[in-house]
């Protein structure tokens, strides 16, 4: 019998599994949801239903260049030891690789997209949920290109040379040679795994964020007892010193600890004779901004109890 889409759709969102297990169960089970739920659950496809309401603020960040171009990728998993479980290492590794094809940042079109081993990468994490017992998800993903030059990647707290716990993508243009633009870039990322700049440059820092920050500037200069005039000039240092240091043109260089990094970038072209611009730059930290659930050791057993 036909298979209708509202049938796959149903079972999907009862089962959590992929949309071709769903058409699969369903086409074995002549359309019956319920006897394709059952199946679903006795292959343990359906095990990711369950899973997927679960804090995944775990996992690994992999990045991937080719070319003039790269891509950083977070998939999260709910513990660290699935981070060090081959099967989602090499997952991050293969959807990493199909992000860096894509024109795009949107994570949806790499859930969409296809998976080399088979399938899409969407029905391939499902897959990975019902087997290795764990919810997981890809968080986000940035692509950096330059017209002439390198993207230089690196990682920090390292599981492989791809993927690990913070991963940096530093983009530098210039028609100066790899020799040059290598290293210097490599430096660069390690500042940046350090320093953890806001933006590029006070320009991109978010507006959100500096409102909050003139804020607390406006309050603790109030605080002071100064003329209105006093504490504007407070406010407006505040603010300034607050850019400087978040901003990653205008942070010092961790390796000196006294050149900004602009000038360290203006320098290194000097010394190679042609231009280099830092144009881009992604920084992604695991699990940064996802609030984990905590719950005490005798909750957890007695959840896993199923009590």
């Amino acid at each position: 019998m036909a298979i209708t889409a509202a049938a796959v759709k149903e079972l999907r969102e009862r089962t959590g599994a992929g949309m071709m297990d769903c058409k699969k169960a369903l086409s074995e089970t002549n359309g019956d949801v319920e006897a394709a739920v059952d199946l679903l659950r006795t292959k343990g496809l359906a095990a990711a239903q369950k899973k997927s309401s679960r804090t995944a603020a775990e996992g690994l960040v992999g990045v991937a260049v080719s070319g003039t171009k790269g891509v950083a990728v977070e998939i999260n998993s709910e513990t660290d030891f699935v981070a060090k479980n081959e099967q989602f290492q090499g997952f991050v590794s293969g959807v990493t690789n199909v992000a860096l094809g894509l024109g795009s940042d949107d994570v949806e079109a790499l859930s969409a997209a296809d998976y080399p081993s088979g399938g899409t990468v969407q029905e391939t994490l499902t897959n990975n949920i019902a087997t290795i017992g764990e919810n997981q998800a890809i968080r986000r993903m940035k692509t950096v290109a330059v017209s002439s030059g390198v993207v230089v990647p690196y990682i920090h707290n390292a599981v492989t040379s791809t993927m690990g716990k913070i991963g940096v993508l530093v983009a530098l243009e210039s028609t100066a040679g790899a020799d040059v633009l290598e290293p210097l870039g490599k430096q660069i990322a390690m500042h940046i795994a350090a320093a953890f700049p806001l933006a590029l440059n006070a320009e991109g820092l978010d507006q959100d964020t500096m409102e909050r920050e003139r804020a607390i500037a406006a309050e603790k200069a109030a605080e002071s007892g100064k003329p209105a005039n006093i504490v504007e000039k407070m406010v407006d240092g505040a603010m300034a010193k607050f850019a400087k240091e978040n901003a990653l043109l205008s942070q010092i260089f961790v390796m000196d600890n006294k050149t900004p990094i602009a000038q360290v970038v203006e320098q290194a072209g000097k010394d190679a004779g042609a231009e280099i611009k830092l144009t881009e730059y992604v920084r992604y930290q695991l699990g940064e901004g996802i609030e984990k659930k905590e719950e005490d050791f005798a909750a957890e057993v007695a959840a896993t109890l199923g009590n």
